[in-house]
């Protein structure tokens, strides 16, 4: 398939033309979470965007490697230089020690956004298998004049390094004076030649329990430097995709691309891709500010603000109505009609799977154009830096059609063979392949509700009416519908 795909990349502030650097093979790296509480709703938004973004790269035919990172160790409180480590702190809260919490939580990331048909990335690596990569870094950046060690920490040498003209705060728009005048000294970093200075490697006080032996000190990286470490060994030195949340920028993904230009990389990152914030009445959703909605809660609709449980593909759904780069806020009134328009398009995907071309009969053109604008429309908004909320605009307008035929009202016939397959293909592409979404009902499940359908038809033909009401009582309930048609009785999911 020819690409014309086209994505905004952060680093110029531009759409451009998307052209991996090696021919058929594309290199994208994302920043995965921090593995010391329960996933939550604003945790969603990345994995899903990149998945989308994965799907959609090998269904053009582009051999992708995808790198996705566990951080569990180094990130500390507020996105500092000092403070406790998060995972070390949850761990004194729970009386265990550190590896159990990054086990059990990274266990905990995997069971609960699996659930939403996220693929796993090519390579997952963790930042405590990595230490000795993240070293060689901080020597590489130290030979380079670039840090300096004090007491046993290393520090990267903002000031130098922008005298340089490496041009730190291209990413974020930040300005090195601006910063500079408005910092002020904190208590625990005079150590620095300059406040803003961030930390590569920091000696760990007496009571720090994850460390390990380094060229200055028994210690642990910085925060920002697993990401550069990691990226550069298995994507090499110049890859093509860093995706991240909006609130990574900076510093995190601005220290990312100063650590690996001090290091003997040029640009690492071709294209810079962040997806924007799921908000709660207006504000980012997050662990640290305590404002979130775990997954499990929304699963099972534990928390206070839920009026009810929600379906992973409800929530899948959800992300996907607003473009990647668009603020996206909770309601439950968004969620419920996110629920609706799952059921109407995975509805739609149900009767597709039964509809052949029944032959050509006279032509509907009207039909025929909706087909043709409609599959047009999905490639074009796709295509423009992954515009799901148009892609889905345009496969509602393409179901319209679907069930015009499902239906009876017209045969499959007053349509060209060739649009027709361009509807079942086109549809059923971007509802599984691309957009991942799915039927959550198992194979079992649906076995027994046309059993149950058996049942319903022939006390539909004897009259035994209580049977009736008995059986779409009992389809109502596990929020599905049974339909009458003309020639056929189905069940649906409830819209």
């Amino acid at each position: 398939m020819k690409n014309e795909l086209v994505v905004y990349n952060s680093l110029t502030g531009k759409k451009e033309p998307f052209e991996p650097i090696n021919e058929g093979k594309v290199g994208m790296y994302v920043c995965g979470p921090t593995v010391y509480g329960e996933p939550h709703l604003g945790n969603t938004r990345p994995a899903i965007t990149f998945d989308i973004v994965y799907r959609y790269l090998q269904f053009l035919g582009f051999d992708v490697t995808y790198v996705r990172n566990i951080t569990d160790v180094g990130h500390l409180e507020n996105d500092a230089d000092e403070g406790e480590d998060k995972i070390v702190k949850k761990a004194r809260e729970e009386k265990t020690e550190p590896i159990e919490i990054a086990r059990y939580y990274t266990a905990r990331y995997h069971d609960v956004i699996s659930k939403l048909n996220v693929l796993s990335p090519t390579v997952e690596p963790r930042a405590t298998e990595h230490i000795q990569e993240q070293i060689e870094m901080v020597l590489g950046i130290i030979k380079n004049g670039y840090a300096y060690e004090v007491n046993g920490s290393v520090y990267f040498d903002l000031e130098k390094y922008n005298k340089d003209g490496k041009g730190y705060g291209k990413l974020s728009g930040r300005v090195l004076e601006d910063m500079l005048s408005g910092s002020r000294e904190l208590d625990g970093q005079n150590e620095k030649r300059s406040p803003i200075d961030f930390a590569l490697w920091k000696k760990a006080s007496p009571v720090h329990i994850m460390r390990w032996p380094s060229p200055w000190s028994d210690g642990y990286p910085g925060w920002h430097l697993e990401c550069s470490a990691m990226s550069t060994k298995y994507l090499g030195k110049k890859f093509d995709i860093h995706g991240g949340g909006m609130d990574l920028k900076f510093p995190h993904h601005e220290a990312e691309i100063a650590q690996c230009k001090a290091c003997d990389c040029d640009e690492p990152v071709k294209y810079w891709m962040h997806n924007n914030m799921i908000t709660i009445n207006g504000q980012k959703m997050g662990k640290s500010l305590g404002n979130f909605i775990t997954l499990q809660q929304l699963y099972d609709g534990s928390h206070e603000l839920l009026e009810r449980a929600y379906a992973p593909m409800t929530i899948r759904f959800f992300v996907m109505q607003a473009q990647y780069r668009g603020t996206l806020d909770f309601s439950n009134e968004a969620l419920q009609a996110a629920q609706k328009g799952f059921n109407k398009l995975i509805n739609t995907y149900k009767a597709l799977q039964e509809l052949s071309y029944s032959g050509e009969e006279e032509r509907n053109e009207k039909q025929e154009q909706n087909i043709i604008t409609s599959a047009a429309g999905c490639y074009k908004a796709i295509n423009d830096d992954f515009n799901t909320a148009q892609v889905i605009a345009n496969l509602f307008n393409l179901s319209k059609t679907i069930n015009a035929f499902n239906n009876g009202n017209f045969n499959t016939g007053v349509v060209s063979e060739t649009s027709f397959e361009l509807m079942k293909n086109t549809f059923s592409a971007f509802i599984s392949d691309i957009l991942g979404l799915k039927e959550e009902l198992d194979d079992a499940t649906k076995t027994t509700l046309y059993s149950r359908l058996e049942v319903y038809k022939e006390a539909k033909e004897t009259k035994n009416y209580d049977t009736v009401d008995e059986i779409r009582t009992e389809f109502k309930n596990q929020g599905l519908v049974i339909r009458d048609m003309k020639f056929k009785i189905d069940w649906a999911y409830e819209e």
